[in-house]
Parts: structure tokens; C-alpha cells; sequence
């Protein structure tokens, strides 16, 4: 049985074609990312699955039902808009969301205690929750969603706001679930984060599907390798060669892309005339070049200094 289907999804907003004819399956017992710009479509789509939103068009199937109120018990669902009832004390917080999801109220206690304890929560279980960090408060969020031990977890920008310690944090829970056997969907436009994490991925660009399946298939499919270059003196010059299409600076490094008929070996000739060459590698390209290159929109898209994927001309997040 697959987690997730989803046949031919569609969603319009007041004309504005949100997610367009989607199709995707997910199967059980992986982590799953949705990854795309800003706008794409990526949280549209989770809220459908939530039933959060009705699709206009399409059909989803979710843990083998197509009736949300089966499985909504069975789910545990982060949203990107974080909500906790400021004034509730942490430990009664993670306890009222788990006997909402079903479970017996000292059961869901009982859970929530030693949770809050595994994350390092356990001192602030009688505080109130505005008292605690905004970190901290992602994570107790975080809990709250695995309070009811649920099968399948969706995740809408888990990472976002987060310090690298508790990134950390939620990263080991996530590789923890899967071990388990639980099933992750998370979205991000954080591509390092699903380049890490993920089994299988689904890319969404402007709501239509660009890609999805396993990364290593999707990276072995890639039809740009990347070459990453360091040379001792002054390689400007790369950018300017007729078969190279781009080039990213990486410190003192030259990461370089070159148009599908040349070989990389033409490069290296052209180098080692020049300047000097310390190392000279082909590796796989990256998610993020992966997704330029399938979506064509060199100019429209731009990576900011944190490594954030934006479109320039962003639609209904």
C-alpha cells in the first residue's frame, strides 16, 4: 500500500492555477520531500491532502482511504503556520492535541512527558508556552505532532526559524520515525535539506510537476554533471568559454556546468593552459541544479546567501 496518492489534482485560486493536474504516489516506510520555490504549490498541496482544502479536481487517497475523516487520526500533521494556545502549560498542551488524536488522556500524558523529556523539554513541562524560545517552541510543536505515535507524518517547513542544534534535532526524529516504519512528507525550498534526508522526492514548479521519484535515480539521470574546479590564479576566464553555461563560485572553488555536447575534458585542456590546477572533479549535480535544469528558467530563479530556492515571480504559497 502506497502512504500517498494523489490522481490529477487540481486547485484554483480566485484564477490562479495553484496546483495543476498533479498525479504522485509515496509509498510506506520513507521520507518523502516537496521541494520547489516559494509559491509553487508545495503547502496547496499539503493542505488538500490534510483536507484542509478540497481539490477542484482529482482524487486522494490517503493510507489506502479516500475518506480524510478515516485516517485523520492516523496523521500527524505540522502546518507552516505555527499555533499553540500561549498560556497552556507545555506538558498540558502536547497531552490536549494527543487526546484529540484519540488517545486515552493519561496515556497522552504519560507520552507527552517522556517526549518533552528526549527533547530536552523536560524542565519547562509546567511552564506556560509563550515562556519558552521560539526554537523551543517549534520543538514542542514538533512533539505534539508525534505525540499520538501516527503513521505517517506531514511535515510543512519543519526547518524553518530553526538553529542549527535543534535542526539537528528534528532531522534525528525524522531518520528516527523512518527506522520505524513510519512514512515523512515534508516540504522545504531548503534543497540541502531534502538532498540529505529524503529516499524520494517530488518537485513542483509554478503548481505542475517537474520531477519526483527516487534521488538516486534522479540523480543518476541527470544529464549535467557538475564539475568542481580549484586553481591557483585567476580562472574568470571560465565564464567566458563558449560551451560552459554557468558558473557558481564556492569559496575558492568553481563549481561549472557545461552545454550537454561538450566534454568535460575540453575544459580541463583550456584550464591547464592558463593557470595552474589543484583539483579537477566530476561529481553529480546537486538538487538545486537538477531543478534549474528541468524547470528552464534561467533569470527567473535565484538562490538567495542562505540557500533559499525563489521564484521571482512567486503564486499562492
Amino acid at each position: 500500500m502506497n502512504a500517498l496518492e494523489l490522481d490529477h489534482i487540481t486547485k484554483t485560486f480566485s484564477g490562479h492555477l495553484a496546483v495543476d493536474d498533479v498525479s504522485l504516489r509515496v509509498p510506506t516506510g520513507v521520507i518523502h520531500g516537496f521541494i520547489g520555490p516559494n509559491g509553487a504549490g508545495k503547502t496547496t498541496t499539503l493542505r488538500m491532502i490534510m483536507d484542509i482544502i478540497r481539490p477542484d479536481a482529482g482524487t486522494l487517497t490517503v493510507l489506502g482511504e479516500r475518506d480524510p475523516a478515516v485516517t485523520r487520526a492516523r496523521i500527524g500533521y505540522l502546518p507552516e503556520e505555527r499555533g499553540m494556545y500561549k498560556k497552556m502549560h507545555c506538558l498540558d498542551f502536547v497531552a490536549y492535541i494527543g487526546k484529540l488524536k484519540g488517545m486515552r488522556p493519561a496515556e497522552a500524558r504519560e507520552r507527552g512527558a517522556q517526549l518533552m523529556d528526549q527533547f530536552e523539554l523536560g524542565k519547562w513541562k509546567s511552564a506556560t508556552v509563550d515562556a519558552l524560545s521560539k526554537g523551543m517552541q517549534q520543538k514542542l510543536q514538533f512533539v505534539s505532532t508525534i505525540v499520538h505515535e501516527p503513521e505517517l507524518l506531514i511535515l510543512d517547513e519543519p526547518f524553518s526559524g530553526l538553529d542549527p542544534v535543534n535542526l539537528e534535532v528534528i532531522t534525528d526524529a525524522m531518520l528516527q520515525y523512518r527506522r520505524r516504519g513510519g512514512t515523512v512528507i515534508f516540504s522545504t525550498h531548503m534543497m540541502e535539506h531534502a538532498e540529505r534526508l529524503c529516499d524520494s522526492l517530488f518537485m513542483i514548479h509554478r503548481g505542475r510537476k517537474v520531477l519526483d521519484g527516487p534521488i538516486r535515480d534522479i540523480k543518476s539521470s541527470a544529464s549535467h554533471p557538475a564539475i568542481r574546479l580549484r586553481c591557483f590564479g585567476d580562472a574568470s576566464f571560465v565564464r567566458d568559454l563558449p560551451y560552459v553555461t554557468r558558473v557558481r563560485e564556492q569559496g575558492s572553488d568553481l563549481e561549472v556546468f557545461l552545454d550537454q555536447e561538450s566534454n568535460p575534458q575540453i575544459l580541463l585542456q583550456e584550464v591547464v593552459k592558463r593557470v595552474a590546477v589543484m583539483s579537477f572533479d566530476i561529481a553529480e549535480p546537486s538538487l538545486y541544479d537538477i531543478f534549474l535544469e528541468l524547470a528552464g528558467e534561467k533569470g527567473r530563479q535565484r538562490i538567495t546567501a542562505d540557500g533559499q530556492l525563489v521564484d521571482h515571480e512567486e503564486g499562492t504559497p
